[in-house]
């Protein structure tokens, strides 16, 4: 997960523009991104953690999540991953992610912080005027999809894109609906959505860097790198927005990977990176509950 508040990468029909790739610097040779397996009485559970947008022609998959996907009874994503539920993404987004009418965004920032908007927004291609009309949370998807994809990233590229059409086989579930993904973004507080929209105008200034670091780390499956550039900011400037879209999202996953791992077989879990790192997260969790969870 780069950002707490990227979580919903369906909405990318917001901001299609063409972009010059980002240059990468090659990961070790010998390392992947990080794989949890999760051992109940009579199942295994593999955990993946996703970048959601990714530039494309990276070689990311580990050969150990590709096999286990080959021998999958089921596989996991957040929300589903088809056509209708990014259709249904995008119309809530537009009916909960306006400003109310003769309102702007602009009106609840400081001079300083307007004028940090307004570059951002000239820097990634979009109108002030247009932006000035979204809640925080809907501008700050806007901005971060935008800028990714003038780094070169996009959604076609992600992790669940990719595994989606590379296994249409495999039995899909989910573990929310791409409403209550949405909910959890507009319904938090407004304090929170504009801290979380100050952090990323502050990411938008270090141009494409942290996004290059975030992703070689995952690349080099360097957990510690992954929380630095992941997690610690958003626990730092908006611990609200952490609490609720990661914390309290694990645990109530944490009802259906018991329940899975209670029963047979074998399953594969794609989440976003964030969910799988540090004390809050899934592994860390199932660990509490007395599952065995071999990984980082």
């Amino acid at each position: 997960m780069p950002r707490a508040l990227r979580l919903v990468r369906l909405l990318l029909l917001l901001c299609a523009l063409p972009a010059p790739c980002v240059v990468l610097a090659a990961a070790p040779a010998q390392a992947q991104p990080p794989v949890w397996v999760a051992h109940g009485p009579h199942a295994t559970v593999v955990l993946f953690g996703s970048i959601h947008l990714l530039p494309p022609g990276l070689d990311w998959e580990p050969p150990e999540l590709k096999t286990a996907i080959g021998q999958a009874d089921d596989l996991w994503f957040e929300v589903p991953i088809d056509q209708a539920a990014s259709l249904k993404a995008a119309q809530m987004a537009v009916q909960l992610g306006l400003e109310p009418q003769g309102h702007t965004l602009s009106e609840a920032l400081s001079p300083e912080t307007r004028a940090r908007l307004a570059k951002a927004a000239q820097t990634c291609g979009l109108p002030m005027a247009g932006l000035d009309r979204l809640r925080p949370w809907y501008a700050e998807l806007a901005l971060s999809v935008a800028s990714y994809r003038q780094y070169g990233a996009g959604v076609e590229s992600g992790v669940e894109q990719t595994l989606s059409a590379a296994n249409p086989a495999v039995p899909r579930r989910s573990f929310e609906t791409v409403e209550q993904q949405i909910g959890f973004l507009a319904d938090a507080s407004e304090a929170d959505q504009l801290a979380s929209l100050t952090e990323t105008l502050d990411e938008l200034q270090d141009g494409p860097a942290q996004y290059q670091r975030l992703v070689h780390a995952w690349m080099a499956g360097d957990v510690a790198a992954i929380k630095t550039e992941a997690l610690e900011p958003v626990i730092r400037e908006a611990p609200g927005v952490y609490r609720t879209l990661v914390v309290e999202r694990n645990r109530r996953w944490l009802g259906a990977l018991t329940a899975r791992l209670n029963g047979r077989g074998e399953a594969v879990v794609v989440v976003g990176v964030g969910h799988l790192i540090g004390p809050d997260s899934v592994p860390a969790l199932l660990r509490k509950a007395g599952y065995k969870v071999d990984g980082p």
